[in-house]
């Protein structure tokens, strides 16, 4: 690739160890790894195969999107206002008519949509896999739009004949699931500084795999370096209440039961937790997954993410999949993480105007620059990656700019990093992964957006008629 100089960045947020932001910032890149970081004048001197000037423009870290179902924007806007057991069940009749081509097309929508909103890095949770669907699928866009990809393979294997909650035509044989992700590992997963693909392995949820699977799939991840576990934990009442029918235990202690606890460890939504449970989920380095949208969307409940990060549990955001948060938007996820924090019950009024009670939140519960933290080294801890999530000397050169002078950040000179949460969701004007550019002047390089989008809408069409 060579080298590229980007110059004269009006303001440059490294999320470094020391948060430095820079105004008239420079970053030197060399082929897919930052040479060096400072001001446009230390780099007065500096040759480079390209030089790009962002004045007028902000330029951050790429966001790492640690929970997704991707091929769920095929499903968008469905059960709209039921709890999400009435959800799942209506949907999955539906998403097992899932084939190789929906898996394909809609993770290239979602991938597009998350790059366009500050993603570089993304993990994706596909537990149903109808019809000889594969990851590979996924893999292979990722591959194409030149997305960092860490590709989960879900699997539900507890169908209700078993006393499971997914009917028995979406489930699969446990031996079926552990042969798959041992080839995808051997295929895909490269642990190596600066790698595209990685592999997680993710049993659905508590209610839809067997504590077998659970243990075996622990044991498989954890006899390959750098493969992590991911999965569903205390994000609905009706999983505590089968919990304690099925386990006679809580969640949170089945997870430690199985041997699902630990740094290479990360669960979805985590929102019904006692504060002994955050506790331990600190203890043992077990990181936490802050899905907002969701949340709200399905009346679930607010996470005690404010909790979380006092005790130092690592936590990233996800925007989950697009039929339980319809969109795939990171700067909006991070948005409503600052926002919902700040609306959590944490203190009782009792002198309320005119007599009435009610529990109140707080302004300071959550910054706009924690949910960005959050939202780029939080995510890259969770994933297991020393070489993303900051700008700096030797990590990958993954970074987005955004142009201040638009509607929506005018006004917002004094502190325009801020203002990328508080003022949003933004679209960022360029995408760099890897030290390849992806986005350009608000386009994509090399995707053809229209194209994808008739591909995607007839696929949609054909999901539903079947």
């Amino acid at each position: 690739m060579g080298t590229l100089l980007v110059r004269n960045i009006a303001h440059l947020a490294t999320f470094d160890d020391g948060a430095r932001e820079l105004e008239n910032g420079a970053i030197l890149i060399r082929d897919n790894v930052i040479e060096a970081v400072g001001t446009t004048a230390e780099f007065e001197r500096t040759e480079a195969d390209e030089v790009l000037d962002l004045s007028g423009h902000i330029v951050m870290p790429g966001m790492v999107n640690i929970h997704h179902h991707m091929y769920q924007n095929l499903t968008r806007v469905m059960v709209q206002d039921d709890e999400l057991l009435v959800w799942l069940k209506t949907l999955y009749p539906i998403w097992s008519n899932l084939d190789d081509d929906a898996i394909g097309i809609s993770a290239r929508m979602a991938m597009a949509e998350l790059i366009t909103s500050g993603c570089t890095t993304s993990s994706d949770h596909l537990y149903i896999l109808p019809n000889n669907c594969t990851l590979d699928a996924t893999i292979d866009a990722a591959a194409d739009l030149g997305l960092r990809f860490h590709a989960a393979r879900g699997a539900m294997s507890r169908g209700q004949s078993q006393g499971g909650l997914p009917p028995d035509s979406c489930v699969e044989k446990e031996e079926d699931i552990l042969k798959d992700a041992e080839r995808l590992i051997s295929a895909y997963h490269d642990n190596s500084r600066h790698s595209m693909s990685r592999i997680i392995l993710a049993p659905c949820s508590p209610f839809s795999v067997t504590p077998g699977l659970m243990k075996d799939a622990a044991a498989l991840a954890r006899s390959h370096g750098g493969v992590h576990l991911h999965s569903h934990l205390a994000e609905d009442l009706f999983e505590e209440v089968y919990c304690h029918d099925i386990y006679k235990m809580r969640p949170v202690d089945f997870a430690e039961r199985v041997g699902w606890l630990g740094p290479d460890v990360w669960f979805a939504h985590s929102i019904f937790m006692t504060s002994e449970e955050i506790d331990l989920f600190a203890s043992t380095g077990t990181g936490v997954a802050h899905c907002p949208s969701a949340n709200m969307r399905c009346g679930q409940g607010i996470a005690k993410i404010r909790e979380m990060l006092d005790k130092g549990v690592p936590v990233g955001l996800g925007v989950d999949g697009s039929a339980s948060n319809d969109t795939s938007n990171m700067f909006m996820e991070a948005r409503l993480a600052m926002m919902l924090q700040r609306v959590a019950p944490n203190k009782y009024l009792s002198e309320s105007p005119g007599g009435r009670g009610g529990f109140g939140g707080t302004p300071s519960a959550l910054s706009a620059r924690e949910a960005l933290t959050m939202a780029t080294r939080g995510g890259a801890n969770i994933l297991g990656r020393d070489d993303i999530g900051y700008l700096a000397p030797g990590m990958s050169a993954d970074f987005i700019a955004v142009k201040l002078k638009q509607l929506g950040l005018s006004g917002t000179q004094r502190d325009p990093l801020a203002a990328l949460v508080m003022c949003g969701p933004f679209k960022v004007d360029y995408s760099f992964v890897n030290g390849r550019k992806i986005i350009d002047k608000g386009e994509f390089v090399s995707l053809d957006v229209e194209r994808l989008l008739d591909r995607h809408e007839a696929v949609m069409h054909r999901i539903y008629e079947q």
